[in-house]
């Protein structure tokens, strides 16, 4: 596989930084993006959502401080209107995520890595 692969993440996060080497160990060509401060638009989201076969609902971090001021457990908010909230607060987004050509994985484990990088 020739495409480039891409890391959405927050550099400061513990998964990140162990795919981050897993990356570095295998020396593959990879670029990061961190989306705290390169904000991904609700196109690259639903792009990436579309991707991992993921609803947004499933990418929400649930152990995040604003899921649980937003109510978001019991809420009934659409896709859409929760792709809203992940761009405004981007520490909903379960991260990282590694996108390559037509495939993206949520890293969480970090061995789910190994779909992408065979």
């Amino acid at each position: 596989m020739k495409d480039k692969i891409t890391v959405y993440e927050k550099p400061t996060c513990t998964k990140c930084r162990e795919l981050n080497k897993v990356l570095q160990e295998r020396a593959l060509d990879f670029q990061k993006v961190n989306y705290y401060l390169e904000p991904l638009t609700a196109f690259k989201l639903k792009e990436l959502l579309s991707k991992m076969q993921m609803s947004a609902r499933q990418l929400l971090r649930a152990s995040e401080p604003i899921y649980r001021e937003l109510g978001l457990s019991k809420s009934t908010h659409c896709d859409e209107e929760l792709i809203a909230l992940m761009i405004k607060h981007p520490d909903l987004i379960q991260r990282p995520i590694v996108e390559r050509g037509s495939q993206a994985v949520l890293c969480r484990p970090v061995e789910n890595i190994k779909a992408l990088i065979k």
